[in-house]
């Protein structure tokens, strides 16, 4: 039998490496489905309950395993359905390639059902490299480039091909005029560093500084015992950008924890009294959490030449891999001998972490939100990956879970799209079938999309050796970011009608599906649910009923936010006056320890 164009492809795919491709079928992408059949389902078809979670597995793939994760969806609604997971990957900056099918060739421009100009439709998203498959000869060229683009600019990219392309005996290009050859898999990244002299010039700025900063984003990754030698020789405290999290361990006694609305007070204070800063691989884009203007010298190190020097007018900007720029400035680096501005980080650390014990334990009804996180945190393996989805839940794992030894942690970071905690989790594992794996998932969330994807965790659990994989749900029945966002900065007072959430019993819907579904409705119920859990054989739902009024107080939390939030009240909030009251209980643990 003819070797066809859907055959090529995944043999393609295998030449990549690629193991898995996350996906949803449909007859634009026929002639694909049926060469995995022939196939023997090599690479594996992960079929998700949506195309959108396929993407989000991608990204999460991709993010917790180095490589491009890959989906896979048929032409029209289904490739439309990709578009947010993609967008997650061009803002998180993350190698995602998308094979897309179309609309066969003959019908094109006649109004065809589910024809759509996918071209217009990813140009933006997949603005680095798309295109249109037609001939089979131009597929070893497009296929190799959609994998090198993605890898070498760190972004999403797009294969469209038309499902009669894909049913036609592959043709290889041939020798001639006109024809594009490509060469075999791989890609072999750059060791990019900045001039000497630019270095000399760094060095100076930050040997010149007396009370030093650093701050680090996902970019620093790969530099960490580098970014640990700079701070110990610099007497520099670290802060975290989100993505940047699981970058450094929090038990090392001068990393501050998070930074931006989600931070630390320790974060907050480092940036605003500091005289130099040092960006490493981060673009975090909130400048009213850097120093003031004027009042720091700056110095960013980023590979990518054109997000340097966005965010803070740094004097001098590093473009450079982090790692080898690092080791090449640090023989250049002068040890300060004055340890007063780090014994002040270490110790500002120390009290913040005994803060965060204090308001985790603060009474709520019926569970204080902050406390899931905090004993999750007391038990975490060293090698857990967590992943996090967007709302209020986001606040207890920015600023609750301590990481340590390898774990791993990573969310939709930019984009901040409900609905990618679980999906996240389901490419974790596929990245590291053998570790275990928790998603920190609110219940607007899990409502969103989290329920559909327990269904694709049940159905893959038999392939990882280690099945540990725990949804935690933070069941409030509010849309509880929102409504703090109500409060806090539009001074306006919940609107039940599109806060309140259905009341929904997340744990009977696991078991049903043969999970292991734990219940908690009391906080003395926490600790043992998360340790059986954690020790189970089996993937986890941990449905825990926790107080929406517990309001996620940023700690420094301005005078125009607590003005804000006295108006909603004023204005007739329906939970008005105890969330002021839940909000001082945890404000005075902060400073009244």
């Amino acid at each position: 039998m003819a070797e066809t164009v859907g055959d090529y492809i995944l043999q393609r795919l295998r030449d990549w490496h690629v193991d898995q491709v996350f996906g949803y079928p449909g007859d634009g992408i026929n002639g694909i489905v049926a060469a995995f059949g022939k196939a023997g389902n090599r690479p594996r078809f992960v079929q998700s309950r949506h195309e959108e979670m396929s993407a989000f597995q991608a990204v999460g793939y991709a993010k917790f395993s180095d490589s491009p994760g890959v989906c896979l969806a048929t032409s029209g609604p289904g490739a439309v359905h990709l578009l947010n997971g993609l967008y997650d990957a061009k803002l998180d900056h993350v190698p995602v390639v998308a094979i897309v099918g179309q609309t066969a060739r003959t019908a094109r421009g006649g109004s065809y059902q589910q024809e759509v100009d996918l071209q217009a439709l990813v140009k933006d998203v997949a603005s680095e490299y798309s295109v249109e498959v037609t001939v089979a000869e131009q597929l070893p060229n497009a296929l190799d480039r959609a994998f090198r683009t993605a890898i070498a600019r760190s972004a999403p990219t797009a294969v469209i091909i038309p499902n009669d392309v894909q049913e036609e005996a592959y043709q290889p290009p041939k020798h001639e005029f006109k024809y594009v050859p490509s060469s075999r898999p791989g890609l072999a990244s750059p060791v990019l560093t900045p001039p000497p002299g630019e270095i000399e010039r760094a060095a100076e700025v930050l040997n010149a500084g007396q009370k030093v900063a650093i701050l680090i984003g996902q970019g620093a990754r790969h530099a960490t015992a580098e970014v640990r030698q700079v701070a110990e020789l610099t007497g520099a405290g670290v802060a975290k950008a989100l993505l940047g999290k699981d970058v450094l361990a929090d038990d090392l006694p001068y990393v501050t924890g998070s930074i931006g609305l989600l931070g630390t007070r320790p974060s907050y204070e480092l940036m605003r009294d500091c005289d130099t800063l040092l960006i490493i691989g981060s673009n975090f884009p909130y400048s009213q959490f850097l120093p003031e203007y004027g009042k720091a010298r700056a110095v960013q190190i980023d590979v990518d030449g054109t997000r340097i020097g966005m965010r803070y007018p740094t004097e001098v900007n590093l473009v450079g891999d982090s790692h080898a720029t690092l080791r090449a400035l640090l023989p250049l680096l002068r040890r300060k001998d004055d340890r007063s501005w780090r014994d002040k980080i270490e110790k500002d650390v120390v009290a913040w972490w005994r803060t965060m014990e204090h308001q985790a334990m603060v009474t709520a009804d019926p569970i204080n939100p902050m406390r899931i996180v905090h004993e999750l945190s007391l038990r975490a393996p060293d090698n857990l990956i967590v992943t996090a989805d967007s709302g209020s839940s986001t606040n207890w794992y920015a600023r609750n879970l301590r990481m340590r030894g390898r774990m791993r942690g990573s969310l939709s970071g930019t984009l901040a799209t409900m609905g990618a905690g679980v999906p996240y989790a389901i490419g974790a594992k596929f990245a590291h079938p053998d570790r275990p794996v928790v998603a920190l998932v609110g219940d607007g969330a899990m409502q969103m999309n989290g329920l559909a994807e327990l269904i694709t965790i049940a159905r893959y659990q038999d392939l990882w050796p280690d099945r540990r994989c725990v949804v935690c749900v933070f069941h409030n029945n509010d849309l509880n970011q929102v409504t703090w966002e109500l409060r806090a900065m539009g001074g306006a007072p919940k609107f039940e009608e599109s806060q309140t959430l259905p009341d929904v019993n997340y744990a009977a819907f696991a078991a049903s599906l043969g999970l292991l579904a734990l219940n908690v409705d009391t906080p003395d119920d926490l600790g043992p649910a998360w340790d059986q859990a954690l020790g189970a054989d089996r993937p986890t739902v941990l449905d825990v009923r926790c107080d929406a009024e517990i309001p996620p107080i940023p700690p420094h939390a301005t005078a125009e936010q607590l003005k804000s939030v006295t108006e909603a009240i004023l204005k007739g909030d329906p939970k008005g006056a105890r969330m002021a009251y839940e909000g001082i209980k945890t404000k005075l643990a902060e400073l009244l320890p």
